[in-house]
């Protein structure tokens, strides 16, 4: 493996590798101190054309724990905000000895692109409405931690679909470690294509609640939309919110998991969020250890 571009790109036992690669590195967040030697001399570039400040820390907090040089460059205020162009970034990077590079892109494809311009491994941090396949690495890493397993579970991802890379990551990851995925979302937040995904479709919440062990939340992405995809804020909530009284409609050990960032009180009730059976801070520890382990297996050249 040299990049990671897309979650469609793992077979089983490469994803499980960097499963159990996590479970290990976790514990060297247990201990005072957390850094290991193990990427010393390498560099990292985190490429960020997009904000995000859950994915960027958590690459960066990742780099520096195995001791890797980290870069972080924000296109605002960069070159491209004077109309560089990817490849010439790219050529940039290349020219610097960038080790790994690190990309975040609202153009789908653009890691793909990146990867035919660099020597170095490329991972993909979000591309467009496509892929964010360390989102659902960590997703699943979250789950085997919490339910013990990942065959076998039956995980509803619910909200924006048609705007989500994370359900679409996910997806495809968790139906290959065998888990059941059902998406959930009025019929205008589904992608036209989804039929050909390796998922169920539903429209009812409350039909698939009972028998769902995972409910993934999703953020409606108002930033991607340009027309209206539902009547209303008030009316998307009491579809396809998640609240106390559909929470208590879950098997007893069923938990709550969110990518964030989480709006509290539309897709997600403040009661909910801040249950014990909600993952969302879990994820974010997860996510660290996650990152150091796809770091550890494309940059340490073992």
């Amino acid at each position: 493996m040299r990049h990671l571009l897309s979650t469609g790109d793992l077979s089983h036992d490469e994803a499980t590798l960097i499963l159990d690669t996590a479970a290990e590195l976790a514990q060297v967040g247990d201990r005072s101190v957390k850094k290991l030697p193990t990427l010393r001399g390498r560099t990292v570039v985190n490429l960020f054309y997009e904000d995000s400040t859950r994915t960027r820390t958590s690459f960066e907090l990742a780099a520096k724990r195995l001791s890797a040089d980290v870069v972080n460059f924000s296109a605002k205020g960069s070159s491209v905000s004077k109309g560089e162009s990817l490849k010439d970034t790219a050529l940039t990077l290349q020219a610097m000895g960038a080790d790994g590079v690190v990309i975040r892109h609202s153009a789908s494809g653009a890691a793909h692109r990146l990867a035919n311009w660099v020597d170095g491994s490329v991972l993909n941090a979000g591309d467009g409405t496509h892929e964010h396949p360390t989102q659902a690495l960590l997703d699943a890493f979250t789950m085997r931690s919490r339910l013990g397993r990942l065959e076998g579970l039956r995980v509803a991802v619910v909200g924006d679909i048609l705007h989500s890379r994370v359900a679409r990551s996910n997806v495809l990851l968790l139906t290959t470690l065998g888990a059941h995925v059902t998406l959930v979302a009025p019929p205008t937040l589904l992608p036209v294509s989804v039929h050909t995904w390796p998922c169920e479709v539903s429209y009812d919440l409350d039909a698939v609640l009972p028998k769902s062990d995972v409910v993934m939340m999703l953020r409606v992405q108002a930033e991607r939309m340009h027309e209206s995809f539902f009547p209303s804020t008030r009316e998307y909530s009491r579809n396809y919110g998640l609240d106390g009284e559909r929470l208590s409609r879950m098997p007893e050990d069923a938990i709550v998991m969110h990518p964030g960032p989480m709006v509290r009180g539309m897709e997600i009730s403040a009661e909910v969020a801040d249950s014990p059976r909600c993952t969302v801070t879990e994820q974010v520890a997860n996510g660290v250890s996650l990152r150091m382990a796809v770091l550890y297996l494309l940059l340490s050249g073992s």
